[in-house]
Formats: structure tokens, C-alpha cells, sequence
């Protein structure tokens, strides 16, 4: 099918404009004629050039999904069909590449498709979480409270990988100015100021000569430390791809000394938010598992959660190899013995993703409020030792004048 664009009156003669999709002009005008619109323009609308090059499209961000998912939740409560709510979502899309998708998405479910199937074309934009939930909520007719809880499940995952990229940046961009600055004046402000005390012919103070000297260092290897940083990148993120290169990796962020704390329970409420979420809505308790631990983000968190899931194909609970895996806090590992024995595990979940939520939010600030003095004590340091050095000379011929 084509895209046209139409203008036209309707039966009060007001002017009216749109799109429509249909196979040809005439099948247009007799839609607009069911409308009661008197078409005076219609014509095919013109081809994206830029359609085909991916790197050009916008890109679909958790926004757009979310939105999607809430508006979707409401339509399905009002009643209407899934291929109306589609078609719905498709015609209000801003975003090019997300309304694309609908697109294919409504025709998917047209021509036969269940929702999740059509969904599981794109696991970019809908993971496996997002796909199984809608095949649960399909299989037991309730779509739109599904879609509801994943969206309120999305905002809540979203706010605290916001927490967490707040907490980094501060630290981030201060360290990138000053490693700027200091290869700033290293390069170009010291090198002049040496100039001008070879004129004078004294010797310069210690301090100053290896000041000098780090920055003669840079301004002639300049090219090989950006090579060898490249390469250390480079280097980096191919062992970090490797299973055991990630799996050290990441065991190794769990356990350093500041952010550990914040990755450990950014992982514990991320685990019991998606555990919760999926088993309230009806996913099985060993499929919920797995689709936790492939979307962990950790794999020392993954490897726990597949041990879980071992376990309890074999018959044992989920409290006892979660507790063994070291990585999850007793207290947790207590709460979800709990609800085990009380056949509450979905609410108790919830109610330690709450917590640790609580808690991530405590932790981010503790953990801004630390960074700050440390951050201010290394750039002065730096930028103030690096400013001594160039003005012992000036102040040593000063004494020498006097």
C-alpha cells in the first residue's frame, strides 16, 4: 500500500488535510466519500531519500516505548480492537523509525499474527521481557493491564539508570576538563615559560625542572600516548567481550570500593523489579528466570540467577542458591524465603525492589556528596601544583634581585 496525502471540505466547509494509506487514488477519494470529505487535492506522498540509511533515522528511545505501552494500556481498557489501537498509535507517531515499525507491526497482527510475535521482530525496541509479558497477558485476556504494569515497570527501570548516569557524570566530566587542562598547559602554556627562564640563564628549582621535563615528555610523545590510549581502548573492549573477560570485569566492579555498593543494589532492585513484574503477571517461575538473568547487565548476577534457576528445576527454593551465590544480601535472600512459604513471592519482590529503590536513591547521594570534595582536592592539587611550578622561578629571581 501507498501513503497519499489529502486535502479537502467536509459538510460544515471547513478545510481539512491528512494521510492516508490505500492501494490507489480512487480507493482514497471512496474512503474520504465514507467521511464525508469533498477531496480538492490528493496526491502520493513524496519518498523519504534518507529512508533506507538507518544511521540517519531517529532512534527509538525508552520514552517512546513507554508512551507506547500507556497509551496502548488505555485504548485496550476503552475496548477497542488491537489492529484500531495500531493504527491509532501509527497515525499519532512523531518519530519515523518507531512509526515505521507500528507500521509493520499493525500489519503483522493483521494478516494473523499475535501481538508478541509481531513484537519479537524488533528486540531492539521490545526485549524479551517485554514480548513475554504480552504473551501472558494475551493468553489470559489481560493486555491492558499488562501493558500497564510494563509501563509503570519501564519508568521505574528508567529512573534509576538515571540515578545511576547522574551519579557518574559529575565525577566524568570533571576528570575529562581536567585532564584538558593540564595537557593544555603542559603542551603550550609551560613550554613558553621555559623559554623565558633559559633567557635569564639560572638554574630552575627541582620542582619546576620536572615539571619542565613531564611537559617536554608529552609535547614530543603526544601522538604515541593517543595511539597507546586508542590501542588500551581497543585492547579493553575486546577482552570485555570475551566470557571470561567480562566475567572478571564485572566480578571486579562488584566489589570496588565506592561504586560496588551502588552496582550490588542497582542489580537487587533491577532483579526483584523484572522477577516481580513477570511472575504478578503470569510468566513461569523458570522462563522468568532466564529472561532476568540474560537482561542482568551483569554476568557474575547472571550466573547467580542461573544457578537459581538450576536449583529450582531440581526441586530446590529460590532463597537457598541465592543466598550461596554471595552476591545478593542475606536480608534479601530472608525476604524471598518468606514469601516462598507464604505463596506471596511476586508481592514480596516488589517490596524489596521498592526498598532497594529507596536505597539506590540514599546511595547516589552519599556517593555525589563524597565525589565532590575529592573532585575539588585533585583539581587544585593538579592545576595549583602545575601553577607553583611555573611562578618558584619568578619568586626565587625576585629574591634574587632583592
Amino acid at each position: 500500500m501507498s501513503v497519499f496525502i489529502w486535502e479537502g471540505k467536509n459538510r460544515r466547509n471547513e478545510l481539512q488535510k491528512g494521510e492516508m494509506e490505500a492501494p490507489n487514488l480512487d480507493a482514497v477519494r471512496n474512503n474520504l466519500g465514507r467521511l464525508r470529505i469533498t477531496p480538492s487535492k490528493i496526491k502520493p506522498k513524496p519518498k523519504d531519500l534518507f529512508a533506507n540509511l538507518s544511521f540517519l533515522q531517529p532512534s527509538v528511545k525508552e520514552k517512546d516505548v513507554i508512551l507506547f505501552a500507556r497509551q496502548f494500556s488505555t485504548m485496550i481498557d476503552a475496548g477497542l480492537p488491537i489492529v484500531q489501537c495500531l493504527e491509532i498509535l501509527y497515525a499519532q507517531q512523531d518519530n519515523k523509525s518507531f512509526k515505521r515499525i507500528l507500521k509493520e507491526i499493525k500489519e503483522a497482527v493483521e494478516s494473523g499474527s499475535t501481538l508478541a510475535e509481531a513484537l519479537k521482530k524488533y528486540p531492539k525496541e521490545f526485549d524479551d521481557l517485554f514480548v513475554n509479558m504480552i504473551a501472558a497477558g494475551e493468553a489470559g485476556g489481560i493486555l491492558d493491564t499488562i501493558l500497564r504494569r510494563l509501563a509503570g515497570y519501564m519508568e521505574k527501570a528508567s529512573k534509576l539508570k538515571k540515578q545511576v548516569k547522574g551519579a557518574m557524570t559529575y565525577p566524568a566530566i570533571t576528570l575529562v576538563i581536567a585532564v584538558i587542562v593540564v595537557a593544555v598547559i603542559l603542551v603550550f602554556v609551560i613550554p613558553v615559560f621555559q623559554q623565558m627562564f633559559a633567557d635569564f640563564g639560572s638554574e630552575l628549582p627541582v620542582f619546576t625542572q620536572m615539571v619542565v621535563g613531564a611537559s617536554n615528555f608529552v609535547k614530543s610523545k603526544i601522538l604515541y600516548i593517543i595511539i597507546s590510549l586508542g590501542l588500551l581502548g581497543f585492547a579493553f573492549r575486546k577482552f570485555y567481550r570475551t566470557n571470561k573477560g567480562r566475567q572478571l570485569v564485572d566480578n571486579l566492579a562488584l566489589k570496588a570500593p565506592v561504586f560496588g555498593i551502588l552496582i550490588r543494589k542497582v542489580a537487587v532492585a533491577k532483579f526483584s523489579r523484572t522477577m516481580g513484574t513477570m511472575l504478578t503477571s503470569g510468566v513461569a517461575i523458570l522462563e522468568a528466570l532466564d529472561i532476568v538473568a540474560r537482561t542482568a547487565g551483569n554476568k557474575t548476577i547472571e550466573s547467580a540467577v542461573y544457578n537459581v534457576r538450576s536449583g529450582i528445576s531440581e526441586g530446590r527454593t529460590m532463597a537457598d542458591p541465592l543466598a550461596e551465590s554471595g552476591v545478593f544480601p542475606s536480608m534479601v535472600c530472608q525476604m524471598i524465603a518468606v514469601g516462598e512459604s507464604t505463596g506471596a513471592l511476586d508481592a514480596m519482590l516488589e517490596k524489596i525492589a521498592d526498598f532497594y529503590d529507596d536505597e539506590v536513591d540514599q546511595a547516589v547521594e552519599n556517593l555525589t556528596s563524597m565525589i565532590e570534595p575529592f573532585m575539588l582536592l585533585f583539581l587544585g592539587v593538579t592545576i595549583g601544583g602545575l601553577v607553583i611550578a611555573m611562578y618558584l622561578p619568578i619568586f626565587k629571581m625576585a629574591g634574587a634581585i632583592s
